[in-house]
């Protein structure tokens, strides 16, 4: 687990890998990546981060759950994983989030929220998220050259929002609601912002 972040006990996170990945053709999250799958990168990053417990959903692709577990096994960290099963992730990504929060251990005090298309999130990042949400923020997102990233650290108080979202919608209108409380922090590289939509991006 990360260390050097003042932090409450029962961070949180979530690895959102419920969609079908229609634009690249389906079983993205399985494409081959580095010395594994796509998938691992995200995983990667969410174990690092200061948190308890890795939940990663899923839906479209039933090779998510072996995928994960076996990522979690060659890092020693499979206590710390958790599987959810969005059963309606094929009616929007809301549905993947909210089956996440739903599924969050007691007590939670925040949720980092990790894309499972994202695979080059720079590790330390998730520790200066920690900080600024301790320190008062709400939220916390990482920014690079002005452009908004991932992952996102959820405070508790925003669970209720995150779980009243409906539709093909993640939490930028939750975020976005914010303003000048969300905290946005300077990541050191592009990784917050590069994803993996189409084959080509693997390039």
């Amino acid at each position: 687990m990360a260390t050097g972040a003042a932090r409450p006990a029962n961070w949180d996170a979530v690895v959102l890998a419920a969609g079908a990945g229609a634009r690249f053709g389906g079983g993205k999250l399985m494409a081959p990546w580095r010395e594994g799958v796509l998938l691992d990168g995200a995983l990667a990053a969410a174990f690092a981060a200061p948190v308890r417990s890795v939940i990663v959903t899923w839906g479209a692709d039933p090779h998510i759950p072996t995928a994960a577990e076996a990522f979690a096994g060659r890092i020693g960290e499979t206590p710390r994983l958790r599987l959810v099963h969005a059963k309606r992730s094929g009616e929007g990504m809301a549905y993947s989030l909210q089956a996440a929060i739903e599924a969050l251990p007691g007590k939670s005090n925040g949720a980092f929220v990790f894309l499972g298309d994202m695979p080059r999130v720079p590790l330390a990042i998730t520790a200066q998220l920690a900080q600024a949400v301790v320190a008062g923020a709400p939220a916390a997102a990482p920014q690079f050259r002005g452009q908004r990233g991932h992952p996102v650290l959820f405070g508790a108080a925003l669970f209720p929002a995150l779980l009243a979202l409906s539709g093909d919608r993640g939490a930028a209108s939750v975020l976005r609601g914010l303003g000048p409380a969300l905290a946005l922090i300077a990541a050191p590289d592009d990784g917050v912002l590069f994803d993996v939509d189409r084959l080509s991006d693997l390039n």
